[in-house]
């Protein structure tokens, strides 16, 4: 089981990057070129946010059942870069980039035929994507 959602929860990271990626975008855009923020606006603001959640409560699985996650927390995992990234940062930083992107995707869609829901989803989703890509352990994710 444990092998299974670390597979499932590396798989999903390309797929929240995309999807908050891609949201981001079509945000920006929108915003630059002075649209108004439409219901399929919104809907596009739903692929960033679904995969979000659904990797975040793998995740947390994760964090739970996990020799690097909970078990490892210590003070002598702090002093070890590596250990605290799977024990502090990442999961940190993780669960803050889910909550701006939900606020950010809960803000906008009831912006919808304003031009402000394009702000909002470019700040909260930009926010959200720099703190993920901060803390992906990238050394054992590319691996």
């Amino acid at each position: 089981m444990y092998t299974g959602l670390q597979h499932a929860h590396s798989g999903l990271a390309y797929l929240v990057l995309l999807g908050v990626a891609i949201s981001f975008i079509a945000a920006l855009a929108g915003l630059l070129g002075g649209k108004t923020f439409t219901d399929k606006n919104r809907k596009l603001g739903l692929l960033g946010l679904i995969p979000t959640h659904l990797q975040w409560v793998i995740g947390l699985i994760l964090y739970f059942v996990s020799p690097l996650g909970l078990n490892s927390a210590s003070g002598a995992a702090m002093k070890d870069a590596t250990t605290r990234l799977y024990v502090l940062e990442h999961p940190l930083m993780m669960v803050l980039a889910v909550i701006l992107i939900t606020i950010g995707y809960s803000k906008a869609k009831r912006q919808v035929g304003t031009n402000t829901g394009f702000k909002t989803m470019t700040i909260f989703y930009g926010l959200g994507l720099i703190l993920i890509l901060s803390r992906i352990p990238w050394n054992a994710w590319l691996v």
